[in-house]
C-alpha cells in the first residue's frame, strides 16, 4: 500500500493533490477524526491502486524495475514515457500494480466480549471481507472442568454471513486474570480433562463452530506435557467432526525460556498437532513495564525464526495488536501503569499536545511524548501503517501460514493485506 508520511506544513489538501485523489477519500481511508489538523510524523494511508515513487539520485529505469519486480516496459508505459533509462531526481514515477495477485494468507481476529460486547458482531461485519477465521474469546474454564456460558450467537451468525470460519476460544481466566493454579487443577486430572472436551464439543455442535482454540496461559513447566496430552485427546475428537484445533502461544525466541508464561507452551508439540498456531507477537511494551515499541519488529522476528525451526511455516499465525500504550513519566518499576490506547486515540492525542510523531526504525513503531495538562510528560507508543507494513512484510519474507489481530474494536485504517 502507498504510505505517505506528513510533513511541515502540509495539509490534506495538498497531499490528495500530490496523488491525484480527494480528500475525502484519504478521510475515509485512514478514518480521520480531524482531517484540519494533520501531525507531523503522521502516516497515512493512500486508497490509490498501485503506488508512486519520487526519483531519488542514482536511481534509473532499471533499479525502478529491480525494486517493484515490473518489466521496465510496464514503468514506461503506465507513466507514457518513451524508453529511457535516466529519470531525473525528484521525477514522479507511477508503479501499477502489474495485476499481481496477493499472497493466499489466512487472516484471523479475536473479538473480545469483554471489550466489544453486543457491538462485536458489527466489527465482524466491518471486516469481515478480509478474514480467514474469527476467534471468539472467551469461555472461561472451571476448576471443576466446566465451561462458562457466553452469549455469542450473533457473533457466530455475522461470521458464517461473512464466509467466516468461527473458533470456539478457551481460556484460564478468573476475575479478569489467568490463573494457574485453576488450570493447573484441570491440566493434572484426566477426568477433568475429559469434561472439558465434552463441554467443549457440545458447545460447538450446538453453535456452530467450526474450530477450537485453546488460550492457556501461565502453565508453567509442570504443565507441559499434561497441555501436550490434552491437546492429542482434542485433536482425535475434533478430527472425527472435522474440526480445527489451534492453540495461543507465548512469544518464546529460543529454546528453554524460563518463566512461568513460556515454560508451560511446547512449540514443537503444539506445531505437530494443532493446524495452525496463533504466536502472541506483542506485549514487549506492557502496562506494567517501562515505554517501548508494544511489537518491535525485531523481537517479532526472533519469536517468527524460532518457531519456524521447530513447526512448519505454513502452521504459523504471526499476532498483530491494534493497540499502543501511553506511560505517565517517569517509569517507577511496580508502580506506573500505562494506559492502553488505539491509533486513533493516540492521533488525537499527538494532535491535543501538538506532539510531532517520530518512528523507531529497529523496532519499526512510532511513538512521541507530550506534556499534559498537570505538567506531567507522556510517552507514547503504537502501531500506524508503517508498522503493520513491516509485519505484513515480514509474513511474506517467511512464507508463513499468515497472521491475526488482537483484537477487533481497537479502530485502525480501512486497509486489508
Amino acid at each position: 500500500m502507498q504510505i505517505h508520511v506528513v510533513e511541515q506544513g502540509e495539509s490534506l489538501w495538498n497531499i490528495a493533490q500530490t496523488y491525484g485523489i480527494s480528500s475525502q477519500a484519504i478521510v475515509e481511508a485512514n478514518q480521520l477524526p480531524n482531517p484540519d489538523r494533520l501531525v507531523v510524523g503522521q502516516a497515512i494511508v493512500i486508497p490509490i491502486t498501485g503506488r508512486f515513487h519520487w526519483v531519488e539520485a542514482g536511481e534509473n529505469l532499471k533499479t525502478l524495475s529491480e525494486r517493484y519486480q515490473l518489466s521496465q516496459q510496464s514503468i514506461l508505459n503506465a507513466n507514457n514515457l518513451r524508453n529511457i533509462n535516466t529519470l531525473p531526481a525528484g521525477y514522479k514515477v507511477y508503479i501499477p500494480n502489474a495485476n499481481r495477485q496477493k499472497p493466499a494468507v489466512d487472516v484471523g481476529a479475536y473479538v473480545d466480549l469483554g471489550i466489544t460486547g453486543a457491538e462485536s458482531p458489527q466489527y465482524v461485519d466491518q471486516v469481515g471481507e478480509f478474514l480467514t477465521y474469527v476467534q471468539i474469546f472467551s469461555y472461561e474454564l472451571n476448576a471443576d472442568g466446566s465451561l462458562t456460558p457466553i452469549n455469542e450467537e450473533a457473533i457466530i451468525n455475522a461470521a458464517y454471513n461473512n464466509q467466516v470460519v468461527p473458533l470456539m476460544v478457551i481460556a484460564n481466566l478468573e476475575e479478569g486474570a489467568f490463573n494457574t493454579e485453576l488450570v493447573t487443577t484441570v491440566l493434572q486430572n484426566e477426568q477433568l480433562q475429559n469434561r472439558l472436551l465434552d463441554e467443549a464439543i457440545a458447545i460447538m455442535e450446538e453453535k456452530g463452530y467450526l474450530g477450537l482454540d485453546f488460550d492457556l496461559e501461565y502453565l508453567g513447566a509442570e504443565n507441559r506435557e499434561q497441555y501436550n496430552q490434552l491437546m492429542r485427546k482434542a485433536r482425535i475428537r475434533l478430527d472425527e467432526r472435522g474440526y480445527f484445533l489451534s492453540s495461543a502461544l507465548a512469544p518464546i525466541v529460543e529454546p528453554g525460556m524460563t518463566g512461568v508464561l513460556y515454560e508451560g507452551h511446547d512449540y514443537a508439540t503444539h506445531g505437530e498437532i494443532a493446524d495452525f498456531v496463533f504466536l502472541m507477537t506483542y506485549e514487549w511494551g506492557w502496562t506494567g513495564g517501562p515505554p517501548m515499541a508494544v511489537s518491535p519488529i525485531n523481537q517479532v522476528r526472533r519469536v517468527i525464526e524460532y518457531a519456524a525451526s521447530v513447526m512448519p511455516n505454513d502452521k504459523i499465525m504471526m499476532g498483530i495488536g491494534l493497540y499502543g500504550y501511553d506511560w505517565t513519566l517517569p517509569f517507577v518499576a511496580g508502580e506506573t501503569r500505562a494506559r492502553a490506547i488505539d491509533h486513533q486515540e493516540a492521533i488525537r492525542l499527538a494532535v491535543t499536545y501538538n506532539a510531532i510523531i517520530e518512528y523507531d526504525e529497529a523496532a519499526q513503531s512510532p511513538h512521541f511524548n507530550y506534556i499534559d495538562e498537570d505538567g506531567l510528560e507522556h510517552e507514547v507508543w503504537f502501531e500506524d501503517a508503517r508498522s503493520i507494513q513491516a509485519k505484513f512484510d515480514l509474513v511474506k519474507e517467511l512464507g508463513l501460514r499468515g497472521f491475526y489481530y488482537w483484537v477487533l474494536g481497537w479502530i485502525f485504517h480501512k486497509t486489508g493485506y
